[in-house]
């Protein structure tokens, strides 16, 4: 039986895809598979990926699954949990299609984060060298140089960022994860920030683990700010058991307003206006989120970045 390994659901992969996969090859702990779920085999067979990722794999010793599912089919959870139930492993990494490992020993230091309370870790995520201003602090904000072990005992502390955890990398202890039931269906996103939650609450610990590095980011526009924002909202807003009682908004201003102070610090002025802006943009698709059931549902689905998910 394998160790461990990796999930990475996709959609119109590109070259950077290739990197990543080359990197999860190149890894000191190294997958027994690599499993990737595509959505749209149209779309795949036109970007003649295929026939490059078959030749990674041909000195490898890992195996690599490929699996297509139609686009009406994808569902963050259900995605996963059927890239999950092909594996056998005792541990897997879930990854996104645009993460890619800073060093051959992202998977070893995720691993290396488990114990007998500690079922889930997640990586640092270092911004790309084309990341703007804003989102470089955006991910140092996120993802600091120190490690944090967080537990039932933390949300006092930390708020909403005790169940913060991302599956842009973050590895599982499968006999729990099969345990608690996985990943949550039907839900818009936040399927990671979800099953953290049945972590915590049933007594488990999740690491963030500073070490395992990967290089990942976004300039978003004002728009997409919006909408992923919307998204976010909508999750909220659809498991109040969670958020009811947990506020992000502090978490949020608090990243602003470090944002602004790093911008201004450093005569950093054009950006610390188009802060205002992005800021702007993310608050208002938040608020139209968390309210997206007073609106219709045409509305709605021009306010998601998953317009899939509405119909």
């Amino acid at each position: 039986m394998n160790l461990v390994d990796v999930i990475i659901p996709t959609y119109k992969p590109d070259n950077k895809f290739l990197v990543s996969i080359k990197r999860l090859l190149a890894q000191t702990v190294a997958p027994g598979k690599i499993i990737i779920i595509n959505t749209d085999k149209n779309v795949w067979d036109k970007t003649g990926i295929e026939e490059k990722l078959k030749e990674l794999f041909e000195e490898s010793d890992t195996e690599l699954i490929l699996e297509h599912i139609e686009k009406q089919d994808f569902d963050h959870g259900a995605t996963r949990n059927f890239g999950v139930s092909k594996s056998k492993a005792e541990y897997f990494v879930c990854m996104t299609q645009d993460a890619v490992c800073f060093d051959k020993k992202t998977i070893e230091y995720l691993l290396r984060g488990m114990d007998k309370s500690i079922k889930m870790t997640y990586a640092r995520q270092v911004p790309d060298k084309n990341a703007n201003k804003i989102e470089k602090f955006t991910r140092e904000f996120n993802y600091p140089i120190e490690s944090m072990i967080k537990s039932f005992n933390e949300r006092q502390t930390l708020g909403i960022k005790t169940y913060f955890a991302s599956n842009v990398c973050a590895a599982y202890e499968r006999e729990t994860f099969d345990a608690l039931g996985r990943f949550d269906t039907g839900q818009i996103l936040n399927e990671d920030m979800l099953y953290a939650y049945k972590l915590i609450e049933n007594g488990y610990f999740i690491k963030y683990e500073a070490w395992a590095k990967v290089v990942h980011s976004h300039n978003y526009s004002g728009v997409a700010q919006f909408k992923r924002n919307f998204d976010i909202g909508v999750s909220q807003a659809s498991n109040p058991h969670i958020f009811k009682n947990i506020k992000s908004e502090n978490e949020g201003k608090k990243m602003v307003l470090k944002t602004m102070e790093h911008l201004l610090s450093t005569h950093s002025y054009i950006s610390a206006i188009r802060l205002v802006y992005i800021s702007a943009c993310k608050y208002a698709g938040f608020l139209a989120g968390k309210n997206y059931k007073k609106l219709p549902k045409s509305v709605v689905g021009a306010f998601s970045m998953n317009r899939e998910f509405w119909r």
